[in-house]
């Protein structure tokens, strides 16, 4: 069993920056991340003037945020 130590292996460090980036790069996720962003950004566009309108903006942040979650999120070992 290893033990994270306050030092830390810096290689460690890095394998898992690298593989975070590698992740958040993938063309799906990119493309999800896009549109979920323009879904927002449209809203603002259009203007938010109704529940309806509140309702897509929370959807499209929710969306937004498990694509981010996912994307930095550490794989079961």
């Amino acid at each position: 069993m290893r033990m994270l130590t306050v030092g830390g292996n810096g290689s460690d460090a890095m394998t898992l920056r690298r593989t975070r980036v590698k992740r958040a790069l993938r063309v799906e996720r990119l493309g999800q991340t896009a549109a979920s962003v323009c879904w927002i950004c449209s809203l603002f566009f259009y203007g938010i003037s109704s529940i309806g309108d509140w309702l897509q903006l929370c959807a499209a942040s929710a969306w937004l945020l498990a694509n981010i979650a996912a994307s930095t999120a550490r794989k079961a070992e």
